[in-house]
């Protein structure tokens, strides 16, 4: 019989405009949500979802996104907002008994360094950009892969030049175009969305007590879960709040609870409505150790 136990894994943090990350929304409401610094930034998490499955003597990791790791060289770094200079996720998995040999599987919901980055080792003087999982197969959606190779000028600068090539000269990428991945297998299946960008896969893993869904970009945190607030990086704000509101209409259905990769503060939720209609998270956890319901 095969048990499957979820871990909150932290990345590297990074901080970032306020505004852009609340699109359209005045200050005066988000900020108390969140606060900024003195250069309007605000703290974002990198959180990455492992999933620790065994079958008999047989284990299997699957990692659920990698977190903006620490590839970037110094002067990126600071443009970015990463906060520390080591690989953070490294450090993360190897205090829960993981090395990166281990990782079987990482699924990529899209192509954004803030999400993939992590799977590269840290930046070196001199150093070519490598992979620091040796042994993991890659999933990607194939429309996100698309946009990685030709991305619009609007978001050229989200995406990694030269990691496509590496991931590509692995032998091991599976890109998906519908609900299902073959190196997945049962008790995972994707929802897609195109909101924040074309082809983003929103991962979802049966469980026990309801599905858990890691929600990526669209729904950032647990302030986003607000429908009508949105980035300024999303790509079609108006189509995101649609794709949110039939996730959240579905979870809150089947009892979902959703994964927040850029929560500073909560890394997972279940999810309420009130009589006027309005989403808010409930029953918030701060990290997953082995969670198996």
């Amino acid at each position: 019989m095969m048990s499957r136990q979820l871990y909150s894994v932290t990345g590297n943090s990074q901080k970032l405009d306020g505004g852009a990350m609340f699109g359209n929304a005045p200050k005066a409401m988000w900020a108390r949500w969140v606060s900024v610094d003195e250069q309007n930034r605000i703290d974002l998490g990198c959180r990455a979802l492992l999933v620790r499955e065994q079958h008999g003597d047989s284990v299997r990791h699957i990692l659920f996104e990698a977190g903006i790791g620490a590839f970037f060289e110094p002067r990126l770094r600071e443009r970015y907002g990463v906060v520390e200079t080591e690989h953070v996720l490294l450090a993360s998995l190897a205090a829960i008994g993981v090395r990166p040999e281990q990782i079987d599987v990482i699924v990529l919901s899209h192509l954004h360094f803030d999400h993939a980055g992590g799977i590269l080792a840290a930046w070196q003087q001199g150093a070519p950009m490598q992979l620091v999982f040796p042994n993991a197969h890659y999933v990607v959606g194939q429309e996100a892969w698309q946009r990685a190779l030709q991305p619009h000028a609007r978001d050229k600068a989200s995406f990694i030049p030269g990691l496509t090539e590496l991931l590509a000269a692995t032998g091991r990428l599976e890109r998906v175009s519908n609900a299902h991945s073959v190196l997945l297998g049962e008790g995972y299946r994707f929802h897609h969305s195109d909101g924040h960008t074309p082809g983003m896969l929103l991962a979802e893993i049966d469980m026990p007590a309801g599905p858990v869904v890691f929600c990526a970009d669209l729904i950032p945190g647990t302030p986003w879960v607000h429908i009508p607030i949105t980035m300024g990086y999303d790509r079609y704000p108006e189509l995101l709040i649609n794709e949110k509101r039939v996730l959240l209409d579905d979870l809150i259905h089947r009892n979902g609870r959703l994964f927040y990769t850029h929560d500073p503060k909560v890394a997972l939720s279940g999810l309420s409505r009130d009589e006027t209609g309005k989403y808010s998270a409930s029953a918030a956890a701060a990290e997953l150790v082995a969670l198996a319901s």
